[in-house]
């Protein structure tokens, strides 16, 4: 199997796992989701519930990430944006679904910037 492949298979077992066990958005505690690709990151704020996306932040947006796009700068950056646009939708706690993403690197930035801005998951 191809490396690529078999790397993405692995990301989609870990993924079903996750939202499996019940990680899921509700109108009071809504999920934060994040998805990372080699050059971007994107974060949003879903409501499972009613099937809406409340906040949404990412690097692709004009002026949100300056220079690199796919460091942990730039996830910072993006965990500050969307905890600012979450608070201004009345969202003060939510559940993180880290998208089958390891706990480390761009996705640790973006949850820790998160919680400074506000978020409590």
């Amino acid at each position: 199997m191809d490396k690529q492949i078999h790397k993405t298979v692995r990301r989609t077992r870990r993924r079903k796992r996750i939202r499996g066990a019940g990680v899921m958005g509700t109108t009071q505690r809504p999920r934060l989701s994040i998805y990372k690709s080699l050059n971007h990151m994107y974060a949003q704020v879903v409501d499972d519930l009613n099937g809406k996306t409340l906040a949404a932040a990412s690097t692709a947006e004009k002026g949100l990430a300056a220079g690199k796009t796919g460091n942990a700068l730039a996830a910072a950056a993006v965990g500050a944006k969307i905890a600012e646009r979450a608070a201004s939708k009345g969202v003060t706690a939510v559940v993180f679904d880290r998208g089958g993403f390891r706990f480390h690197g761009r996705v640790k930035a973006l949850a820790d910037a998160a919680r400074k801005g506000g978020l409590k998951f």
